[in-house]
């Protein structure tokens, strides 16, 4: 059974508690080992199409 709280919460501590729900993370970028563009980890490089050293896709000839 649910108990009611004794007395209110104020905004800002309630804002306080879910300040952390809201926080936005830059993704880990590295470096393409063939071109050296940014791309996320254990993902295709859109740049070149490689993935651990094998061209995956061909970006070249569409």
């Amino acid at each position: 059974m649910a108990i009611a709280p004794k007395s209110k919460l104020s905004k800002a501590r309630r804002d306080k508690r879910r300040s952390s729900h809201w926080k936005l993370e830059a993704p880990g970028l590295v470096k393409c080992s063939k071109c050296g563009e940014f791309r996320l980890p254990h993902r295709v490089c859109k740049a070149c199409g490689t993935y651990n050293g094998r061209e995956v896709i061909n970006v070249n000839g569409k």
